[in-house]
């Protein structure tokens, strides 16, 4: 059984980012710290934790009054396709729901495309290759 939470301590903030790490950045080589950027403070994180284990995390940040983005959500590899994404994702459109969002945007990478669209996304263009090999694709969902 897992759970949806929002880290609070700096222990969970710790594995927060130790797992988006892992997952995002880790595979290309990338130093710790990379998870990171300059709007931590003023965003809104979930993780989905099991046994006391981070196994997802994902963030949600207002660039517009109505309009929202989500970034870094990751699934540790032997929890997808369980509902585990979905789960986070629905915390985090919840919450710009109820801040009177109108349309949530992203960029998604090619192999998580399909898992967008299922949550009602729409591709409206092919973007930019992160690390010389992620393609990424701008997805818009309207609320």
């Amino acid at each position: 059984m897992y759970k949806t939470i929002t880290p609070v301590t700096d222990s969970d903030f710790e594995n927060y980012y130790k797992c988006r790490w892992e997952l995002l950045r880790k595979p290309w080589n990338q130093p710790v710290g990379s998870e990171r950027d300059e709007i931590e403070d003023s965003s809104i994180h979930r993780m989905v934790v099991s046994n006391n284990n981070t196994i997802a995390v994902g963030r949600l940040h207002y660039i517009a009054t109505t309009t929202a983005q989500i970034r870094y959500l990751a699934v540790k590899k032997t929890y997808q396709r369980q509902g585990v994404g979905k789960a986070i994702y629905s915390c985090l459109e919840e919450e710009a729901r109820n801040n009177q969002v109108k349309l949530i945007i992203l960029h998604a990478r090619e192999n998580a495309v399909s898992f967008y669209e299922k949550l009602g996304f729409t591709v409206v263009k092919k973007t930019y290759l992160l690390f010389n090999e992620i393609q990424h694709y701008e997805m818009h969902k309207h609320l």
